[in-house]
C-alpha cells in the first residue's frame, strides 16, 4: 500500500498533541471548504484534511499510523507484523490495499484479534462523477455509473472494485447535481449499515447549444436573400423543431428569442431559446447567380460602411 503522510497534509510536527490536531483540523476544514474555497483544488484538500484527521484524532489509529514510519508520500510500506496477525494475512494481502480505507477498518481487524467487538459503525459516504448530454439533462433518463469502491474480504480487508449502477436522470437535471444513492457506497463495520454513494452529474459540450442558465444559445444561418426579403426558417429545439419567421431587414448578431424553449426550472418552468443570427455566403456561385450579384451590386445604392473613416 502507499503512504500518505497526514502530519503534512494538516501541517503538524509528528508530536503534536490531541488539541493541536484538532484547532488544525479546524482551521483547514473551514479554508478548503467547498463552499468557501475557491482553491481549484479545495475540494481534493478538504478530503484530504478529512482523511489525515479521521486518523490522528484516534489514539489507537494514530499509533498504528506511526508505526509505519517516515517513508515518502507515495512510498510503498510494509505494515507491522502485528497488523498481518490482527487481519490475517500476509504482507501481499495489503498490496491492493488504500491506507485511508485501510484505516477505516482497523479497529474492526484490531478487536476482531483481540476476541473484542466493537460498536457497529456505518459505512463511508463515496462521491464519482457522471457525464450527461444535454438531452439527458433536459428529459431525463437512464445512464450507467462506475465507481470504485471498497469492498470487505474474508481477512477483514477493504480491496477497491468497480461497481456498476444504472440510475435514472431527473428531467431538468443541472451541471454539479448531486444525486444519493442510499446504501451504495463503503460498507459497514460490526453489522453498521453501508454508506452512500454520491454521484455528481457533469453536463456535456453540446454541438449546437451554448448553455447559460436556464437560457440555451445557438447560432441561426441565414443567406443574405432571407435577411434582406425575410423568411420562415426551421429551428431545431430540445422538445423538437418549430418554425421562425424571419423579418425583412434581420441584421447579423440579432438575437431571435423563442420563450419556453430553452432548459426547465425546479419550478417547471422553462428558459428561453436565442438564436443570433449570422449571415452565411456561398463559397462558390454559379456563371448565373455571379450575373444577379453583380446586377444587384450595380443596382444598389448600399454602403453598409456609410459613416465610417
Amino acid at each position: 500500500m502507499k503512504y500518505r503522510d497526514y502530519y503534512a497534509a494538516m501541517g503538524l510536527e509528528r508530536n503534536a498533541s490531541a488539541a493541536d490536531i484538532k484547532k488544525a483540523y479546524r482551521k483547514l476544514a473551514h479554508q478548503f471548504h467547498p463552499d468557501v474555497s475557491k482553491d481549484p483544488l479545495a475540494k481534493e484538500k478538504f478530503q484530504e484534511v478529512g482523511e489525515a484527521y479521521a486518523v490522528l484524532k484516534d489514539p489507537e489509529k494514530r499509533t498504528a499510523y506511526d508505526e509505519l514510519g517516515k517513508p515518502a508520500a507515495g512510498e510503498r510500506v510494509r505494515p507491522p507484523p502485528e497488523w498481518q496477525r490482527n487481519f490475517h494475512t500476509d504482507e501481499a494481502g495489503f498490496d491492493d490495499v488504500d491506507l485511508a480505507d485501510l484505516f477505516a477498518a482497523f479497529s474492526r481487524g484490531q478487536h476482531g484479534g483481540a476476541g473484542r467487538r466493537s460498536a457497529p459503525a456505518r459505512g463511508q459516504d463515496f462521491e464519482t462523477s457522471a457525464p450527461i448530454t444535454l438531452e439527458q439533462s433536459y428529459g431525463g433518463g437512464e445512464i450507467d455509473v462506475r465507481a470504485e469502491l471498497p469492498e470487505i474480504d474474508q481477512n477483514g480487508l477493504p480491496h477497491r472494485v468497480s461497481r456498476t449502477f444504472r440510475i435514472t436522470v431527473p428531467a431538468g437535471a443541472v451541471n454539479g447535481q448531486r444525486l444519493r444513492l442510499g446504501g451504495k457506497g463503503g460498507p459497514g463495520v460490526n453489522g453498521g449499515p453501508a454508506g452512500d454513494l454520491y454521484v455528481v452529474l457533469q453536463l456535456q459540450a453540446h454541438p449546437l447549444y451554448r448553455v447559460s442558465g436556464a437560457d440555451l444559445y445557438m447560432d441561426l444561418q441565414l443567406a443574405p436573400w432571407e435577411a434582406v426579403l425575410g423568411a420562415v426558417v426551421r429551428v431545431p429545439t430540445l422538445a423538437g423543431p418549430v418554425e421562425l419567421t424571419i423579418k425583412p431587414g434581420t441584421t447579423a448578431r440579432q438575437q431571435l428569442r423563442l420563450g419556453g424553449r430553452g432548459m426547465r426550472n425546479a419550478d417547471g418552468s422553462s428558459g428561453a431559446l436565442i438564436a443570433q443570427v449570422v449571415i452565411s455566403v456561398p463559397a462558390s456561385v454559379s456563371d448565373a447567380e455571379r450575373a444577379l450579384y453583380q446586377q444587384l451590386a450595380a443596382a444598389s445604392g448600399f454602403n453598409p460602411r456609410a459613416g465610417r473613416a
